[in-house]
């Protein structure tokens, strides 16, 4: 009974995480199936909604970079910034993507921090920025702090000699801490 317990959980570590992300993949590519036929008012195979999304977003990415369409691109961008309420979500929603993708990544010093002085306590986070100086606080830096199993966090601006730069890749630091610890830092 105790080897037929053990392999039971040795299959539920491989079946269950496996599972969810076929789940998640399979509920997105419905998602994006029905969403996108619905714009065009017809039926698509499914998994064409994904290949146009992709195919769309990489035209657009290339259109973007290109010498000619950039300044049409930088006009609009500049006309979203001039609405107020669409201002905010435009922009705080490129600065999020832009902190994970494209040239100017945010997440990529990663950090450990003493939280107290009196006791050896660390919290694991990302630079965000090294430059108070607008703020009068040329001292600190802006920290930012994920949350464990969830994609929210906290920033908080911490005196720069509290700070230990980890020579480790970001996206490990950042798997490590999402995960509680439980993975990331792998040989």
């Amino acid at each position: 009974m105790k080897k037929f317990l053990r392999y039971f959980l040795q299959g539920l570590l491989f079946v269950i995480p496996l599972f969810f992300t076929v789940y998640v993949l399979v509920v997105f590519i419905r998602w994006v199936d029905n969403f996108v036929p619905s714009l065009f008012e017809t039926e698509l195979f499914p998994g064409l909604g994904i290949v146009i999304v992709v195919t769309v977003v990489t035209i657009i990415g290339y259109l973007g970079s290109t010498l000619i369409a950039k300044p049409a691109f930088t006009v609009f961008e500049n006309f979203l910034y001039k609405l107020p309420l669409i201002n905010l979500i435009y922009s705080s929603t490129k600065d999020v993507v832009g902190a994970f993708v494209g040239d100017k990544k945010k997440f990529s010093q990663p950090v450990m921090v003493k939280v107290n002085k009196d006791f050896d306590f660390y919290r694991l986070g990302f630079i965000t920025q090294t430059d108070l100086n607008v703020i009068n606080l040329p001292d600190k830096v802006a920290v930012y702090f994920p949350h464990s199993y969830n994609i929210s966090g906290n920033l908080y601006i911490v005196p720069k000699e509290r700070i230990t730069i980890i020579q480790a890749p970001s996206s490990e630091v950042m798997k490590f801490v999402v995960s509680g610890g439980v993975s990331g830092f792998h040989h």
